[in-house]
């Protein structure tokens, strides 16, 4: 190779090399983009890892439903030893994980760290403490689902094969964080969930008993719906906000009613979208691809065309 020829090769590699070393420095600079809030946080404590909250969940689901997750050969014999053993393993490593998801929300620095570590001794102690009561409302989840679905052969295929049961026990399990006032870590469950099985259910819901997602895929139920019991929900279905208020700088604001109020024994076909603070009375069927932003009361019967010939009196069909 020629002298000159030489001279432009190493000029040109000179020139890739302070191009990646510049973008390298812009990637990591604290002034850009979303690494300018979390700098400081990545800095003083290690973030909650979504590799090791995605394993505890498998584990709970292995103590909620033996046998049927995790190891698969248990026997009655060795019951209680796999959920001690479970528990054991199970406690340290969710203590970890809720002591980084409180020293990410914390905002004073590396001196709120013993408070982070002994809260989450106490919030892991708590939630382990519930989770007799989060079996016993998923065994009536999958009872809801088995006598709601003639296409189940047994209780057996509902645990196994359903992506509702799988998202609704995502669901339970963060909602009893949430409710014990943990950050960060229960929305990353329930949006583990959304990303395996299409269903999107925020741990702000409340949800009562025997609550059945039939085949699931594309429903949104928003923070602050409230569900009651006995409710069946199928595909598709939006239970959202209709708008919501801004403060001064049109940043959302938070913390306010928006979503839907569902009553015991409701039924909502594939497509509907309810949107907004209302309510469905009890017992009431809504059917497909039904659109409502107003409440309807008990044992109301809402087809597509009963909404459209609403909505166009109320002058919002245009």
């Amino acid at each position: 190779m020629a002298n000159g020829d030489k001279k432009r090769v190493a000029a040109t590699e000179k020139t890739a090399e302070d191009d990646f070393s510049g973008l390298v420095e812009s990637l990591s600079s604290p002034k850009n983009g979303a690494a300018a809030g979390m700098r400081k946080r990545w800095q003083e404590q290690a973030l909650p890892s979504r590799q090791v909250i995605g394993e505890i969940v498998e584990a709970l689901r292995s103590i909620i439903f033996p046998g049927y997750f995790g190891f698969s050969e248990l026997k009655a014999e060795s019951l209680r030893f796999h959920v001690g053993s479970t528990l054991d393993h199970l406690r340290r490593d969710l203590q970890e994980q809720i002591k980084r998801g409180l020293c990410f929300s914390c905002e004073e620095g590396p001196e709120c760290l013993p408070f982070c570590d002994k809260k989450a001794r106490e919030l892991t102690g708590a939630f382990l403490q519930r989770l007799p009561g989060v079996q016993r409302q998923l065994a009536l989840d999958v009872r809801a689902a088995y006598e709601g679905d003639p296409a189940a052969a047994n209780p057996d295929e509902v645990i196994f094969c359903y992506p509702g049961l799988a998202a609704i026990t995502n669901y339970r399990l963060a909602h009893e964080l949430r409710l014990l006032g943990v950050p960060i870590i229960p929305r990353m469950i329930t949006e583990a969930a959304h990303s395996a099985t299409g269903i999107d259910i925020h741990p702000g819901a409340a949800i009562g008993e025997n609550f059945f997602i039939d085949h699931g895929t594309g429903i949104v139920i928003g923070e602050t719906c409230i569900i009651g019991n006995r409710v069946r929900i199928y595909q598709g279905v939006t239970l959202g906000a209709k708008s919501f208020q801004v403060d001064g700088d049109g940043i959302a604001v938070r913390g306010i009613d928006r979503h839907p109020i569902v009553e015991d024994d409701v039924t909502i076909y594939s497509g509907a979208t309810i949107l907004g603070r209302v309510t469905i009375g009890r017992g009431s069927v809504i059917g497909g691809n039904v659109w409502l932003v107003h409440s309807v009361p008990p044992g109301s019967r809402i087809t597509q065309a009963q909404s459209r010939e609403d909505e166009f009196e109320r002058g919002a069909g245009i």
